[in-house]
């Protein structure tokens, strides 16, 4: 069961991220949009694995791969716009 929920928590989580991107209430380079994109496709992920449903499973990784990467980046780009300034 609380699989299940997980699993469910996680698609609201990814769901609420994109309805407010495109109303406008939350920008695609938000910090929150990918945080909300990092946890809901990582519980999707532990949702995915148990019922073995590797392909979305896959797509879950590759969902919370993307936000990591570009926050790293941003992290960098400011330490570096920072030294400069």
């Amino acid at each position: 069961m609380l699989i299940e929920i997980l699993g469910w928590a996680g698609s609201l989580l990814v769901l609420i991220a994109y309805a407010l991107n495109m109303n406008k209430k939350l920008r695609a380079d938000s910090l929150t949009y990918y945080l909300l994109n990092i946890l809901g496709s990582a519980l999707l992920i532990i949702n995915t694995a148990y019922h073995h449903a590797y392909p979305s499973m896959a797509v879950n990784i590759i969902w919370v791969f993307i936000p990591v990467v570009t926050i790293i980046r941003h992290k960098r780009w400011q330490k570096n716009a920072a030294k400069e300034a």
